[in-house]
């Protein structure tokens, strides 16, 4: 993955797409231990030799299409990766586990479309002119598969606009979820989307319905609070 510098404006990372009857927005454009032994020995030795159970490590248990709990403050969704989009998989993974995500917004929102997170730079109220702008960065080369569309509660990555990025390159780290599949539509083969919400599709509903400004921010805070591995 190669490196990027860092986004400018706002609307390098703002997604395309319809909103209500306004114009189009502006385009995109980041093992268990072993069980204790046991031997003859009196109850007090026994306690003694056992070895404790390390408890599992349920990152390290992911399959190839994980799921992952994403706790927010509106609610709680599940969501699956898709093996067949194993860059944004495995990048998704890679910075949910190091809790990059926890304490990240979503930025953007906008109902009968879409809501938008994953930019760092929203943990820090000081840079709110910024919002929309940050990332890891770096950027994740396109899986963009005909397979893939943006039904509702697909997870997609965020992009620059074709101008800027001709490659179609995604984000490090920002992503969004399609709240209306009909408003999201015209965005197929557009961008890479690499899951989907398989519980709590009522939360993306919850969020979308926040009241925004002008720039489709939220007025009231919307939260990451913790992406952990299901059970």
């Amino acid at each position: 993955m190669k490196r990027l510098l860092i986004y400018v404006t706002a609307a390098l990372l703002l997604l395309a797409g319809c909103k209500g009857n306004k114009e189009q927005a502006p385009a995109p454009d980041e093992t268990t231990a072993g069980e204790a032994q046991t031997t003859e020995t009196t109850q007090e030795e026994t306690t003694m030799n056992e070895t404790p159970v390390a408890p599992a490590d349920k990152w390290a248990e992911l399959g190839d299409e994980p799921k992952l709990v994403i706790k927010t403050t509106d609610g709680t969704m599940t969501v699956k990766l898709y093996a067949d989009t194993p860059l944004h998989r495995d990048n998704f993974v890679k910075l949910a586990r190091k809790g990059f995500y926890d304490g990240i917004l979503f930025h953007r929102i906008i109902k009968g479309f879409m809501i938008q997170g994953g930019d760092p730079l929203t943990k820090d109220t000081t840079q709110v002119a910024m919002y929309g702008t940050g990332g890891p960065g770096y950027t994740i080369p396109a899986e963009i598969l005909p397979n893939h569309t943006h039904k509702k509660g697909a997870l997609a990555a965020a992009r620059r606009g074709d101008q800027a990025n001709p490659a179609k390159e995604s984000s490090g780290s920002q992503f969004y979820i399609v709240q209306d599949a009909e408003g999201c539509k015209h965005l197929d083969g557009e961008y890479t989307i690499f899951g989907e919400v398989v519980d709590g599709l009522n939360v993306v509903d919850k969020i979308a319905a926040e009241r925004t400004d002008f720039r489709d921010r939220p007025l009231r805070k919307v939260e990451i609070i913790s992406i952990t591995p299901a059970e």
